[in-house]
């Protein structure tokens, strides 16, 4: 499937392009190594940012290219076609962070933090899961408590991409988190929304986590926050509305990662077209057996089914959210699966070759079982998706 079967402009076709080149000339020689040692190339990173994709929904003012949703799918999509776990760091960074700062901050926040960040300069997180608390949001326990002009903030924030940046004990320049400051008169906790600068006293990195199956070319770490004591401008908007903040960037975060189940299984695929045009068995090509067509044309159904949906949706959809969250489900759930079947079909047609780093699929297929879980579980998105469609599927006939 082709941009001109897509209909994206010709930015967008610019935009591919120059990241496909980058994405060849400057990951595919370091994605091997770095996923072997478990290391974020924080230097290919900050060339991101000289290439101006860092900010990519920001406006000009902030150091941004002011692009749009379908902008954000093409630069997922490539850096996921040669390192995914690279392009989860980026995802992280330009999405979770700097996507989610620019649409929920004052001017003067995004003044101070934006330009770093966009530039590269800075690194940039997200910390909402807890040691106890992933899909069940609301039972996030950690606290900002008001002190004169002050928070104090107490708590640990688990499974962090981008929690720590150049060694395991240095965290990222600067994390938006999610806590506790209340309760409201129906008895619910309430949830406010930060920004914690490296440097702030009481903030650090309780541990980088290792030994992950994939994405491990990005660094994850547990976060800590230990009488973390904040200015109160380092606040969000206004008490009590981190939830809606955290709502409405889920979509844009979960149609991107849809994006990199597009890059990945793209890249399977062609890998295993090409290796079955070049091996024989039994005097043929391998193309030429049934086993083997099986797997390479249902690969490209479900791979072309699923690019469909996300380009629909991203053409649709607002970079700030909110609107599209029944889709940004469903993209999410159809094209995670889809890669990680895919990428084990590429296993199959090399059969042992497909078991080793050098051809690349087995990176890939750890990678893919990441979008899974990540951004929501599968079992998150068929309840969410359920309980919606259950309230009101008119617009299916549409």
């Amino acid at each position: 499937m082709n941009d001109k079967f897509l209909k994206l402009s010709e930015e967008h076709q610019m935009l591919r392009e120059s990241l496909r080149q980058f994405a060849t000339q400057k990951l595919e020689p370091q994605a091997e190594e770095h996923d072997r040692y478990e290391r974020f190339n924080l230097k290919v990173f900050r060339e991101l940012g000289e290439l101006g994709v860092l900010g990519l929904t920001l406006s000009e003012e902030f150091g941004g290219a002011d692009m749009d949703a379908t902008s954000c799918v093409i630069l997922f999509e490539e850096l996921s076609s040669v390192d995914s776990g690279f392009a989860l760091a980026v995802l992280a960074h330009s999405m979770l962070c700097v996507n989610n700062f620019y649409f929920n901050a004052n001017t003067d926040q995004k003044s101070e933090i934006l330009p770093k960040l966009a530039s590269g300069e800075w690194v940039g997180a997200m910390g909402m899961s807890e040691p106890d608390a992933g899909t069940d949001v609301l039972s996030m326990s950690m606290t900002a408590e008001k002190k004169g002009s002050s928070y104090v903030l107490n708590g640990r924030k688990m499974w962090i991409t981008n929690g720590c940046v150049d060694d395991a004990k240095t965290p990222c320049d600067v994390v938006l988190v999610y806590a506790k400051t209340g309760v409201n008169s129906k008895g619910r906790s309430e949830f406010s929304s930060f920004f914690v600068k490296k440097g702030d006293p009481g903030f650090s990195v309780g541990q980088k986590i290792m030994g992950k199956l994939g994405m491990r070319s990005s660094n994850t770490a547990e976060l800590v926050f230990d009488n973390c004591e904040i200015p109160a401008n380092q606040l969000i908007g206004n008490e009590g509305e981190a939830l809606l903040h955290m709502m409405k960037n889920l979509e844009i975060e979960r149609l991107t990662l849809a994006a990199m189940s597009l890059g990945m299984a793209r890249r399977s695929l062609e890998i295993m077209i090409q290796y079955s045009k070049e091996r024989e068995a039994f005097g043929k090509k391998i193309s030429q057996f049934g086993q083997i067509q099986k797997f390479i044309s249902e690969s490209y159904a479900k791979y072309a089914s699923a690019k469909a949906y996300v380009y629909m949706l991203a053409g649709n959809m607002s970079t700030g959210g909110a609107g599209q969250r029944i889709d940004s489900d469903g993209v999410k759930l159809v094209a995670a699966t889809m890669a990680k079947e895919v990428c084990d079909n590429a296993i199959q047609v090399l059969g042992g070759y497909g078991y080793v780093s050098e051809y690349v699929v087995e990176r890939l297929w750890r990678d893919a079982k990441l979008i899974e879980i990540g951004g929501g579980t599968l079992e998150a998105h068929q309840k969410n998706m359920t309980r919606d469609l259950c309230k009101d599927a008119s617009f299916l006939l549409l």
